[in-house]
């Protein structure tokens, strides 16, 4: 959902005609609102990972914190370089964005991966369309999100490390919503299925 500035644009970069700016603009608000969404629920899962490998992930994503915050940063400071006006409260946040809030509470460590490796692919999906949108008449804020997309991926690959087995499957494979991708990465999809097997072999 694109997102417009409150006050009106009144200059640009040089070499950007003022509709090329609006279009940047625009895209990048949209990908302020998803850093500011992801280093919250990264956080978030800082503070409520649980369960043997507890440490590796809390520590783990201290550091993805601090980056995916800095690209908030970095995308907030590009808009405004453009004459725009980047917009940053939880309101408007919350009224543009189009996903639904993160619903995973005090979980497990595998939980948790399980539901951010959807979190990860839904970001990693939107900004490679944003750098196709900006890509057409800015390539300086193109070369911002491709370096920045390259990093998500990095990120993306130690959640997914920790999901995949020997034969490259990942335990998410198939879910849809974090819920069914936490159930499936603590093996409760698994099990229901067992479960459901054993009632019918009864019956």
């Amino acid at each position: 959902m694109a997102t417009k500035s409150s006050s009106i644009q009144t200059f640009t970069v040089p070499g950007l005609s003022a509709q090329e700016s609006t279009t940047v603009v625009s895209a990048l608000q949209d990908r302020l609102f998803a850093y500011t969404d992801l280093h919250l629920v990264l956080k978030h899962v800082h503070w409520n990972v649980v369960g043997p490998n507890f440490i590796g992930v809390h520590e783990m994503l201290d550091p993805q914190v601090d980056v995916v915050r800095g690209y908030a940063d970095a995308v907030a400071e590009r808009i405004a370089t453009m004459g725009g006006t980047p917009v940053g409260t939880p309101g408007a946040l919350v009224d543009a964005r189009s996903w639904d809030d993160y619903d995973i509470g005090k979980d497990t460590a595998q939980a948790h991966l399980g539901a951010l490796d959807l979190v990860y692919s839904g970001v990693i999906e939107d900004n490679r369309s944003a750098i196709d949108v900006v890509g057409e008449v800015d390539p300086v804020t193109e070369d911002l999100l491709i370096g920045q997309t390259g990093e998500l991926e990095q990120f993306h690959w130690f959640i997914r490390a920790h999901l995949e087995n020997a034969g490259g499957h990942l335990a998410t494979e198939g879910a849809t919503t974090e819920q069914e991708a936490a159930d499936a990465a603590r093996g409760s999809r698994r099990t229901t299925r067992k479960a459901t097997k054993a009632a019918r072999k009864k019956s």
